[in-house]
């Protein structure tokens, strides 16, 4: 009765046509992609050509250790600042940090790093003695070492960010707090505990998260384009060059390795879960030395927050880099500053301002919509609706990008909606909206539902209760959501690119094509573009969430 009360049938009914607007194109563009793979002798194209099994090597080598030092990394953060007073300071650092797109930070970085770069040029006077760029593999590399770091830099921060969107809710932090305390009695340490206690509990909730991270990394195509690795190039930028190709067989070939790339991924994330399944892991868990506690303790404070200011530093050095890199004039090797100034690649873009245009409406479009139909979704789809449809709505989140323009390109072809605005727009909203919904869903699953029957014995009715107490009170959840639905469209590459046939040039085409030319400084400019939309979202986001004060 108590669910039927909840969830009434105009409700389910009104959530079941919110799943056919969704679910239809999703599904539709899943079938494209499906039906794609299903050319026996692309496989055999595949499976014969040289570069195959080189480029899927180092997909492996990139994604899988990107991913694995992106968990550690956020795990260790978490595990020096949860329960202290620096974690919600460096919690507002990570709105500028996720509103930087990976394709501007890795530009940024290449800035740093090149042979030409500020780190070099830093080290000459008195460290190298260079007098010209030397012929230094830094960008680029074989190895895929800056594709790695470029990974591990851009995923941390939204890791953090997933992770604390749990821990923040005062249902989960009571909790894991008077347990922390508990094991304390029992004479774990700080660090022991948290290990221990928090982050067995904490890891199975950032699964969704995990697995996005985890398919970026594998299938990553801009980042591969503007940092490397070129020889051999990764496996998603191969099927990338295929799926451009005229020849149809091509195609088909670049949509087989897009599947190969699936199917690592699936056991990519099946091995993970698997080991840390096994009873060695459950046995760490519960049992061993229990740490010096007080000494741990006192060491505490001295590295909480510490993880996350070097990687603000890392992230105000690129953007720096990419601010002087986009008005400097005369630079000659090795000093460190320009000698000249020019304001001409910003005449540039202001020349071209239908660019800047067209990124904006494709975000606050797209976000938008996402952000009503997330909404919309929780409000009124029942508690285990969601939780069985949950991996459906995610299917943009998890499946390899290349992949996952093949099926969007089928849906518009089949909807005549290919090259079109309509189209770019539903592209981008069906990328969108698994990150607004994963950004919503913590607060909305920690709102107190006490509230709802306080307003209900004072008579006001559920549109009362939404408008003048329930939105009110997440309105920095829902301008925040906005803020990240905003920040995914205007780093969406592929989308662009594919479903929109060449026709819509965006911030991020723009800079990721000039990064393959020697126009570094308009370069910068749209990469610094990339950052800036976002982040004055993000602000007006920040400023529009905050506590009013009476």
């Amino acid at each position: 009765m108590h669910f039927l009360a909840s969830h009434p049938l105009r409700h389910r009914v009104a959530a079941a046509w919110l799943l056919v607007l969704l679910g239809v194109p999703l599904l539709w563009s899943l079938w494209g992609a499906v039906a794609a793979a299903l050319d026996a002798s692309a496989w055999q194209a595949l499976a014969g050509d040289a570069q195959t099994r080189p480029a899927l090597g180092m997909s492996l080598w990139t994604g899988l250790l990107s991913s694995a030092l992106a968990v550690a990394g956020t795990a260790a953060v978490l595990s020096h600042s949860f329960g202290h007073a620096t974690g919600p300071r460096w919690v507002r650092w990570l709105g500028p940090m996720l509103a930087v797109p990976h394709a501007a930070f890795a530009i940024g970085l290449v800035f740093l790093l090149a042979p030409s770069g500020w780190l070099l040029r830093a080290l000459s006077p008195w460290a190298t003695g260079l007098d010209a760029p030397p012929p230094w593999l830094t960008t680029q590399d074989p190895w895929g070492l800056g594709l790695i770091a470029v990974l591990v830099a851009k995923e941390i921060p939204f890791l953090l960010w997933a992770a604390a969107a749990h821990l923040q809710r005062p249902d989960v932090a009571r909790r894991l707090q008077q347990e922390l305390q508990l094991a304390h009695t029992l004479g774990y340490g700080v660090r022991a505990a948290w290990w221990r206690v928090a982050w067995p509990q904490l890891w199975p909730r950032l699964t969704a998260p995990m697995l996005a991270v985890l398919a970026y990394g594998l299938t990553v195509v801009d980042v591969a384009l503007v940092i490397g690795p070129t020889s051999p190039p990764t496996l998603a930028v191969l099927a990338w060059q295929w799926l451009q190709d005229a020849d149809p067989a091509t195609n088909a070939q670049g949509a087989a390795a897009a599947w190969l790339l699936a199917g690592m991924l699936a056991l990519g994330a099946a091995l993970p879960w698997a080991l840390l399944h096994l009873p060695v892991w459950r046995a760490r868990w519960v049992r061993g030395d229990r740490g010096t506690g007080p000494a741990m303790a006192a060491r505490w404070p001295s590295c909480s927050g510490c993880g996350v200011a070097l990687l603000a530093g890392v992230y105000a050095a690129v953007l720096l880099a990419l601010g002087v890199g986009s008005v400097f004039g005369n630079w000659p090797f090795p000093a460190l500053w320009p000698q000249s100034w020019t304001g001409n690649a910003w005449r540039s873009v202001w020349e071209s301002r239908g660019t800047v245009f067209t990124t904006v409406w494709l975000g606050v479009g797209s976000a938008l919509a996402a952000l009503l139909w997330a909404v919309a979704w929780l409000e009124l789809a029942p508690a285990r609706w969601h939780a069985s449809l949950h991996g459906v709505l995610l299917v943009p989140l998890v499946l390899p990008a290349v992949l996952w323009v093949v099926g969007l390109h089928h849906l518009t072809l089949a909807w005549g909606l290919d090259s079109q605005s309509p189209g770019l727009w539903l592209a981008h909203t069906l990328a969108t909206v698994p990150y607004v919904l994963m950004a919503l869903h913590g607060p909305y699953a920690g709102f107190d539902p006490r509230l709802r029957h306080v307003a209900a014995s004072l008579g006001h009715g559920r549109g009362v209760f939404l408008l003048r107490v329930k939105w009110p009170l997440l309105r920095a959840a829902l301008a925040a959501s906005f803020a990240v639905g905003f920040a995914v469209s205007v780093a969406q590459y592929l989308p662009t690119l594919y479903v929109g046939g060449g026709r819509f040039a965006t911030v991020t085409t723009e800079a990721v094509t000039l990064a393959a030319g020697a126009q570094r400084s308009l370069t910068a400019a749209y990469a610094w573009l990339q950052w800036l939309l976002p982040v004055l979202v993000f602000a007006l986001a920040a400023r529009a969430g905050r506590a009013r004060r009476f």
